[in-house]
């Protein structure tokens, strides 16, 4: 056996201290050396029960324990659910060994305890957190495709009742602040320093030597009642899962309905049948090509980028310490909060002081806002305040080590504040612009340090958007890079590196969603069917809506740059149905979007009313007759595709800057894994994901062609493939193990039989992912069951 990693030390109170601490990690996770360590200690626990006190759990690591071993759930597969299964049952049964010890156990938690990490915890009789800055407690298994598997689910359930176990903690996947965890209950106490954790973990010992867990003392009832009475079953049931599934939208996501699942029939039966349900459950997820999907993207993707995956090496790493914000408009307010609740100093400049205090204040309001929800104390507002100064003076700038230029999208205006401030500004300041379509190379050409130019594409509202979008221009130096990549972790943004081109990566990506949108709103599909496909393949915003909240005006502009751009390149110029009706809803019908109160819906005070009953007759929407799956795909497929080309190009520097930048920045399904992941999940893999993109061709046009050989050499992060052919159609060549090219891919198949049954066929993984070696194809999504809250971007591992 592996060496114990949990450390056991008793003194003269007869109390054992247990401290996990796994040599092989900086974290403990629920490995194959934690589950040996636990089964030796609890072995020796029951056989030196007439010796023991009491037990305190605790951690030698900075965490507590930071949950799952995701390396291990990447590597399941569907004919291994049975496995997987028992082996989460072995380890539960450990857990419940612990818990019926007979002598009381205590779990002092010093640190973050998510995912396995909490559920190790609710197996003590009594949880005492250190109160800690950062530190976090939950189960966010959900926000993953996964449920708690290591008694998370029942636990809660029997400790709070099903609905608040539900509702505040299983279908949330909130981490809890040490607080908040004592006010909703997942925790009994808090201490202040490490040494007043064991201090009251050995109290509560001493004054509770035959504590038990509640669901094991006599006469226990679970608190709210069980699904075995019917009017609990109508009145709380009944409406959980009615909710779950209005908030799925008919997502593929069905995490969130196993959770239901497991809870509900939990309550039904006594506690160690209710864990071999959660475990049956739990493995179908594990082992599913959704799960895989988020753990790849939300962990490992995320994960290469957070260590410098795309930072240049051989750097000193910089933290910017004054920021000049040119332009208080929207974005540029939204930046200058970012930067000083960071602990930079900001100039906030702008034409006049009145508008740049305005600009202030969208501070004022988000930080009075946290001060009245007791996030920060007055005094903490008030020193994020003053460090932002209002200014229509460029000579208070002077010494600032980073501009962002936020100004409206101008080439010439652009040039013209960067002339203003560039000689004001520390000589090695990064001059950084906000720009969302315009190439960088272009901008940079009105300074006279390009190479420290650099596109700083920023998401609104900029207080939320993790994103950070960062463009190399041609000239733009490694140490600029580098210092835009560490400026963007200093302000708790998500960096995704990509070259120049207009549109970028982002902005460019999801220009071909909406426009397949509005494509299928000129060939006669209804535009209630057109919102409803682009919701139930997990978008979180409606296209249609989202085209209305972007504005069809500056969708025009951009259009008709972008032709100019392409027709003084000699580059051909497509024409799509979608610019027709983009420009008759503008210059036709005077609605151009939500701005002005009437786009494709129509708008009572700025809020969405209904769609347009005129779309009927100006489009013949209903005329047209197309599967409602080929409505989904294409929107999916679409943006894949182009990705591709962003990759083959360049534009895209690496596969985890595509994942996470689709992800996060412009709302790609999050059960996908990523605009990538997509095609490698795609049943057959890349070469199924070809075969249908050609099926989709002959059937929409030349869009969704895989993309030919690239103009340029492919990306320095990305898939390795023969001069001259696509990365797409390489891959696909290849086949899954470099066999003959996949089946093509099956229709009429649900998403429920799929994730069920999953796809058996196909193992090997493509270059493009690193991911499990299944293949799915997009799931069909007519059935109701399917159900699935967006979930949140989590910043650690924690299951």
């Amino acid at each position: 056996m592996t060496e114990n990693m949990i450390r056991w030390e008793q003194d003269d109170d007869r109390v054992v201290v247990l401290t996990m601490d796994d040599p092989a990690g900086s974290a403990n996770i629920m490995n194959d050396t934690f589950r040996d360590s636990l089964a030796a200690t609890v072995d020796r626990l029951e056989a030196e029960r007439d010796r023991i006190a009491g037990v305190v759990l605790t951690s030698a690591k900075r965490s507590f324990f930071a949950g799952g071993d995701l390396t291990q759930l990447r590597r399941t597969a569907p004919e291994r659910a049975a496995e997987m299964a028992e082996s989460t049952d072995r380890l539960k049964g450990l857990l419940r060994r612990l818990e019926r010890l007979g002598r009381p156990v205590v779990a002092a938690i010093n640190g973050s305890a998510l995912g396995g990490g909490y559920e190790v915890a609710l197996a003590c009789h009594h949880r005492i957190a250190l109160d800690a800055p950062g530190t976090r407690i939950g189960l966010p298994e959900v926000t993953l495709g996964l449920l708690p598997g290591a008694g998370g689910v029942t636990r809660t359930v029997r400790m709070m009742g099903l609905r608040k176990a539900l509702t505040d903690v299983l279908l949330t996947g909130r981490r809890f602040t040490p607080g908040d965890a004592l006010a909703h209950g997942l925790v009994d106490a808090l201490a202040d320093s490490p040494q007043t954790l064991m201090a009251r973990a050995r109290t509560y010992i001493a004054e509770h030597p035959h504590a038990v867990q509640p669901w094991d003392a006599e006469g226990y009832r679970v608190p709210g009642g069980t699904a075995t009475s019917h009017t609990f079953s109508a009145t709380v049931v009944a409406p959980l899962t009615a909710t779950v599934r209005t908030k799925g939208r008919g997502t593929p996501m069905i995490a969130p309905h196993r959770i239901v699942a497991a809870a509900t029939e939990g309550t039904q039966v006594d506690i160690d049948t209710a864990f071999r349900i959660e475990s049956r459950y739990f493995a179908e997820l594990a082992c599913g090509q959704i799960s895989s999907n988020m753990i790849k993207a939300f962990h490992f993707d995320a994960q290469h980028i957070a260590r410098g995956g795309s930072r240049p090496d051989g750097h000193p790493q910089h933290k910017a310490k004054k920021a000049v914000v040119l332009g208080a408009g929207m974005m540029g307010a939204g930046i200058a909060y970012v930067c000083a609740e960071a602990g930079i100093d900001v100039v906030l400049k702008d034409v006049g002081v009145a508008s740049a205090e305005r600009g202030k204040d969208y501070s004022r309001r988000l930080l009075d806002a946290a001060v009245s929800r007791g996030r920060l104390t007055p005094e903490q507002r008030d020193e994020v305040l003053s460090r932002i100064v209002a200014t229509d003076r460029a000579e208070d700038a002077a010494g600032a080590d980073l501009v962002i230029e936020a100004v409206f999208e101008d080439t010439e205006l652009k040039k013209q504040v960067f002339a203003e401030i560039e000689p004001i500004v520390a000589p090695d300041a990064v001059l950084g612009s906000n720009t969302s379509t315009l190439p960088i190379t272009g901008l940079a050409d009105g300074v006279d340090r390009p190479e420290d130019f650099i596109g700083l594409h920023f998401f609104s509202p900029v207080d939320k958007m993790a994103l950070l979008e960062i463009i190399v221009g041609e000239k733009t130096s490694d140490a600029t890079l580098a210092k835009a990549f560490d400026f963007a972790l200093q302000i708790g943004k998500t960096p995704v590196v990509v070259g120049d081109a207009r549109g970028f990566f982002t902005s460019r990506v999801i220009g071909t969603f909406l426009n397949e949108a509005v494509n299928m709103v000129a060939e006669g599909v209804s535009p209630v069917s057109v919102e409803q496909a682009g919701l139930q393949a997990g978008y979180p915003t409606a296209p249609l809506a989202l085209t209305d909240e972007l504005n069809m005006k500056l969708a025009q502009k951009a259009r008709g740059e972008t032709r100019a751009a392409f027709e003084a390149e000699g580059r051909p110029w497509v024409q799509y149905p979608a610019f027709d009706v983009v420009d008759r809803m503008v210059d036709e019908f005077g609605r151009p979007g939500r701005l002005e109160g009437a786009g494709f819906y129509d708008y009572a005070d700025g809020r969405r009313e209904r769609l347009w009953p005129g779309l009927i007759e100006a489009f013949g929407s209903g005329s047209a007759d197309v599967p409602f799956v080929d409505m989904v795909e294409r929107m999916l497929f679409v943006e894949a595709l182009e990705s591709v080309r962003c990759l083959d190009e360049g534009v895209l520097r690496s596969v985890p800057d595509a994942n996470v930048g689709s992800l996060i920045g412009i709302g790609f399904p999050a059960w996908t894994g990523g605009v990538l992941q997509y095609i490698n999940q795609y049943e057959g893999g890349p070469s199924g994901f070809v075969a249908r993109a050609r099926e989709l061709a002959a059937r929409y046009g030349e869009r969704f062609q895989p993309p030919a050989a690239p103009p340029v050499p492919a990306p320095r992060v990305g898939p390795v493939r023969p001069p001259g052919e696509c990365s797409l159609l390489h891959l696909a060549r290849a086949g899954p193990a470099g066999q003959p090219d996949a089946a093509p891919p099956r229709s009429g198949r649900s998403t429920l039989r799929s994730i069920a049954a999953g796809d058996r066929a196909a193992r090997a993984a493509g270059p493009l992912t690193g991911g499990r070696r299944r293949r799915r194809r997009t799931p069909s999504t007519h059935s109701p069951t399917h159900t699935a809250a967006p979930p949140s971007w989590p910043r650690s591992t924690g299951c």
